[in-house]
């Protein structure tokens, strides 16, 4: 019941997401002026800038989401094998946040979106150790 009810918000998130694109540099496919596919680093003090009405995805195991998470992220299994059918699931011309522990995880992720036709994803750089090292909010199950 509680992973219906995160969906849920989480459809509700990016039914009103907004998102500023200027000053973020591409880091994949295209860039964000031609209006083309693009995956981009962000930093977390950017991240928590913009924490409230946007798509935020940890793709880390349920194990590591429920020990300690960003606010407001929704946890969508990298290694699942419904990964892909979950995030085919979502609007993919709204951006979409994504991080992991380190930045390994959430970086094939963003790339699996990029090829999946997502327009664009944002990656946590140094993930969920770089938010910790900047002592941001974190919640848990």
């Amino acid at each position: 019941m509680k992973f219906k009810q995160l969906f849920l918000a989480f459809f509700l998130v990016y039914g009103i997401t907004s998102c500023d694109k200027a000053n973020k540099s591409s880091t994949a496919s295209g860039s964000q002026e031609s209006g083309t596919a693009s995956s981009a680093l962000i930093t977390a003090k950017e991240l928590n800038a913009k924490n409230k009405d946007i798509v935020l995805i940890d793709v880390r195991t349920p194990n590591e989401f429920n020990s300690g998470h960003i606010e407001n992220a929704v946890n969508i299994d990298i290694y699942s094998d419904e990964f892909k059918q979950k995030l085919s699931a979502l609007d993919k011309n709204t951006p979409v946040y994504v991080y992991c522990k380190k930045g390994g995880r959430s970086a094939k992720a963003a790339s699996t979106m990029i090829d999946m036709g997502f327009q664009e994803v944002y990656d946590l750089e140094g993930g969920m150790g770089s938010w910790e090292k900047q002592n941001l909010k974190v919640v848990s199950e």
